[in-house]
């Protein structure tokens, strides 16, 4: 399997309660996070349904600092949510520490690395500006690269080279299997 750590930060000028408050209640992501479809509870805990497919169960909660949880499924690993009043507002920090459970990924890891980081990090970069957006505040990613869009030179090297082991792997696959 292979092994992920992506840290995001934002900086969220409304208060941690509220900010905790949205975060907390992922029923409501769909409505303000656009790579969020789904949400559906289980039972206590969430369970949220991406192109993946993973579950993810609510293991630790203290509000209004800290939400941890252990996702299961297609990735595997845990999530921690940590918010901290800062400057006027409130500092979010997610840690996802994970691994990919899919052949195919596993597979390309080494070469689509960026590419998943790079997906991942937008994913949260349209999170956090979305729920500045719902709460009707200003957002700062204190962690942004100073050039946002690096993954498209990436891209040039990465999206080729998948798709070549993907090819490689298919036809390795149909010669042994016709043996």
């Amino acid at each position: 399997m292979a092994e992920y750590h992506f840290v995001s930060t934002w900086q969220i000028q409304a208060p941690v309660e509220r900010v905790w408050d949205e975060i907390y209640h992922a029923e409501r992501w769909p409505s303000w996070w656009k790579y969020v479809s789904v949400v559906e509870e289980l039972e206590p805990g969430a369970r949220l349904p991406y192109q993946l497919g993973f579950d993810l169960r609510t293991t630790r909660v203290q509000p209004p600092t800290t939400l941890e949880a252990e996702a299961t499924g297609e990735l595997e690993g845990t999530g921690r949510w940590t918010f901290t009043p800062a400057n006027g507002g409130t500092l979010v920090t997610y840690n996802w520490d994970i691994r990919t459970t899919r052949w195919w990924m596993n597979l390309l890891a080494p070469v689509a690395r960026p590419a998943f980081k790079w997906n991942h990090d937008e994913l949260m970069r349209e999170a956090g500006e979305s729920l500045a957006r719902r709460l009707g505040t200003d957002l700062v990613l204190p962690d942004a690269p100073s050039r946002p869009h690096r993954f498209a030179a990436a891209a040039r090297w990465a999206v080729p080279a998948v798709a070549l082991v993907a090819l490689a792997v298919v036809g390795w696959r149909r010669r042994t299997s016709r043996r």
